[in-house]
């Protein structure tokens, strides 16, 4: 996970990722230098066991606008973690590893659970994923793409 992959990956300050492998065709991200791990906007959330392992299972909804196409998500809890906002709230996070594709390339990060409901994106993709040799132009966007037209229109919340 730590290590750095030698790609010169250009991504935009906000792209539209996919995470096909948990149920998310796509969901717009910021990518932000400032933060140092990935957040997704998780809702409720629930530790359970698994043959002695700690599972967490939550829900994500993957449109900014609207609460539509729920998808719940059970995965290997990775760590827990206090995590301090943007606004300077410190509160303790589930952590998993999450397999997505940034740009069309496809790599694991780890990426903290936690309400974003107030965000203007629903997932914030932080520097320990961005060294998989990623690199931000803070002036572009969506350089790996736009999702398909239904999608961004359920993103900003018009219903098909």
């Amino acid at each position: 996970m730590g290590e750095s992959s030698h790609s010169n990956t250009l991504a935009g300050w906000r792209e539209w990722i996919q995470m096909p492998e948990i149920g998310v065709p796509w969901i717009k991200a910021k990518l932000d230098t400032g933060a140092q791990t990935s957040a997704i906007h998780a809702f409720n959330i629930e530790p359970f066991d698994r043959d002695g392992a700690e599972w967490v299972r939550f829900h994500i909804h993957p449109w900014q606008r609207t609460n539509d196409d729920d998808v719940i998500v059970e995965l290997p809890v990775q760590d827990r973690r206090r995590v301090r906002s943007s606004s300077g709230h410190v509160d303790e996070r589930f952590v998993v590893e999450m397999p997505l594709v940034l740009v069309g390339r496809a790599v694991n990060v780890e990426v903290t659970l936690t309400n974003r409901d107030e965000m203007g994106f629903r997932m914030l993709i932080g520097r320990q994923a961005l060294r998989h040799g990623f690199h931000v132009a803070s002036d572009r966007s969506f350089i790996g793409g736009r999702a398909p037209k239904h999608t961004r229109r359920r993103n900003r919340g018009v219903a098909l």
